[in-house]
């Protein structure tokens, strides 16, 4: 348990950051949470009231990933922080600096503010689009936390930019200053799980635009599967345990299609899952349609190709384990059911 120590936690309205104030909570923390405006105060609140009792543990502060203001308030008296704040981009933008500068400079505002502040640890979530083997790994391939993108080469995304960008920021921030304060890093892979209101991550969509029947029919695209609680339990291990000091740790279970995703879906959902797609659609019909969308467009890259990222180092180092796949998707599932999503 805690033994009341606080802990601030950067965009606490969004799905893993919520996630992770409600496991703080769990146990025992006192939780600072950050949004970008005050007036979210009352809507976060009710979506963790669906998870745990904050009772007077949680506070708000106003901070944005673009602006000083707000930084060194939140961060003075903590213990921890978990830097989870960060833009997000299914689609490309037409800059990726409207995805890259925030990312990093934010992250730079956090660490900075942290080190200041004289916080024992930062956790900062990256994403596994930071551990992505280049072009000389053609096909199949499986990566681990030694493994970085490299942001110059011409396919890789503006969102993978951003997060490799802002961990390196904030790594050669620490290692340039002469700092107690230590820094882990947690790359989740494709963050699904429950959801608690309408409002939730873009990694989601996956589940939701199978249920919604968004999709006409299912690309050979697949992911590492994570849940977002399994994320958040990853978080806090990386922020109290001594061995995770200077280490990065892939949040990923499971690798798994479309396909695969979507039979689970019809087999378990019954009517609920009338509108899961059954048909295939082969690769070249989604490149066609991916030159007039740009959230298709954006994954074209990964059609047909098992891009695997390992954790046995999470789990080796820091005891972790993902729960099985089919939990966390029906999970998710059935909660976007249950707050009218789909």
């Amino acid at each position: 348990m805690s033994g009341g120590e606080t802990v601030l936690v950067t965009g606490g309205s969004g799905y893993i950051g919520g996630w992770c104030v409600a496991s703080l909570l769990s146990q025992g923390y006192v939780v600072r949470a950050t949004v970008r405006d005050l007036a979210k105060e009352a809507a976060v609140r009710a979506s963790l009231s669906k998870i745990t009792d904050p009772g007077n543990r949680l506070s708000f502060y106003a901070a944005n990933l673009t602006s000083d203001d707000g930084w060194d308030a939140a961060v003075d008296g903590c213990d921890y922080v978990l830097h989870v704040a960060s833009p997000l981009g299914v689609a490309d933008p037409k800059d990726p600096n409207d995805l890259i500068v925030p990312a990093r400079e934010g992250a730079k505002r956090a660490v900075g503010a942290a080190i200041k502040a004289g916080v024992k640890r930062v956790v900062l979530t990256s994403s596994v689009a930071a551990t992505g083997k280049g072009r000389d790994f053609a096909g199949d391939w499986t990566s681990d936390e030694t493994v970085w993108t490299d942001p110059t080469e011409p396919q890789v995304s503006a969102y993978a930019q951003s997060k490799t960008l802002a961990e390196r920021a904030a790594w050669e921030l620490i290692h340039s200053a002469s700092t107690k304060t230590t820094l882990a890093t947690v790359n989740p892979a494709l963050v699904l799980g429950p959801v608690t209101s309408g409002d939730f991550s873009d990694s989601v969509q996956v589940v939701e635009r199978l249920l919604s029947g968004r999709v006409p029919g299912i690309p050979r695209l697949g992911f590492n599967v994570v849940d977002v609680r399994d994320v958040a339990d990853l978080h806090i291990r990386a922020m109290t345990d001594a061995h995770a000091a200077g280490e990065r740790f892939i949040a990923a279970g499971q690798f798994a299609w479309m396909a695969d995703i979507a039979s689970l879906l019809r087999e378990r959902l019954g009517p609920a899952a009338a509108k899961v797609p059954t048909r295939k659609v082969p690769n070249f019909v989604i490149r066609l349609a991916g030159l007039f969308d740009k959230d298709l467009g954006s994954v074209t890259p990964s059609l047909g190709l098992k891009h695997d990222y390992s954790s046995d180092k999470a789990q080796r180092i820091l005891g972790w384990k993902p729960r099985p796949m089919e939990e966390t998707i029906l999970d998710c599932a059935n909660s976007l059911i249950a707050n009218g999503v789909v």
